[in-house]
């Protein structure tokens, strides 16, 4: 899991770098709109919907554009119909990856993201081949410094957490994705704020990367995921957290 995590922590510390490209209120006002479709505009609920609004406001996105992209969800403004599709493939020394996609041509899409798995040493999948190395979670990374384990775990496992694991100077917080937000709101009551929290795909067991192979997979990390009509992308590789840091701070 230390790379996983780590990815997240990185990614989370580069999203007001994507925000002022715009890049990323792209993204969120895709999930939004789709969201907002398929089970209606009112936050209070749609879980789905309620997170992808916290997140807009977490990158500071003008009220209004979340107001706009729900009403094009709704059908109340004209939007563009977004599909949603995974595809699965296999990055440098046999990593799993699973992408998540939302598009409005998907053999353009599927096209593009096949070719970037190509250049970066990976190769497509079929179609179910990596989706079952991973599980539906709520992951929360908290700051050593913010909290004791002892408090942490008092607090997280009380509102329903599964498990609390170290992981370098983070601690994981991890939850089924209908407690999340429950031990979310716990955690903010007592003044813990999280470096993410997100309801993501953990996988079930990692590979270890060093070397060229660990920096390639970080590239193709990389690219899959500025690629406009990918929402997410989740792998299975575990990377020594110094390499990290260091191919990281590079990027």
């Amino acid at each position: 899991m230390s790379g996983h995590s780590k990815w997240h922590s990185i990614r989370h510390k580069k999203a007001a770098v994507d925000a002022k490209r715009g890049k990323i209120f792209t993204k969120i006002i895709k999930e939004i709109t789709v969201a907002a479709r398929l089970g209606g505009g009112d936050p209070d609920g749609n879980p789905r919907l309620r997170l992808a609004i916290e997140k807009a406001k977490s990158v500071n996105m003008p009220k209004e554009n979340i107001e706009r992209a729900i009403k094009k969800g709704t059908g109340e403004l004209e939007g563009t119909h977004y599909e949603e599709f995974q595809y699965e493939g296999y990055g440098p020394g046999g990593v799993a990856v699973l992408v998540e996609l939302m598009t409005d041509n998907r053999n353009r899409s599927v096209g593009e993201i096949r070719h970037l798995f190509t250049k970066y040493n990976g190769k497509p999948g079929e179609a179910g081949s990596v989706a079952w190395m991973f599980e539906k979670k709520g992951l929360i990374l908290v700051k050593k410094d913010q909290v004791e384990e002892d408090r942490l775990m008092e607090i997280a496992l009380e509102a329903g957490a599964e498990d609390i694991k170290e992981e370098g100077d983070l601690w994981e917080v991890h939850t089924t994705p209908s407690d999340f937000e429950s031990v979310k709101e716990a955690l903010a009551a007592d003044g813990i704020v999280p470096v993410s929290a997100e309801v993501t795909m953990v996988p079930q067991n990692t590979l270890r990367l060093e070397g060229k192979e660990a920096e390639q997979m970080l590239r193709l990390m990389e690219v899959l995921e500025d690629h406009d009509d990918v929402q997410n992308v989740y792998a299975n590789f575990d990377i020594p957290n110094e390499i990290m840091e260091e191919i990281g701070g590079k990027s």
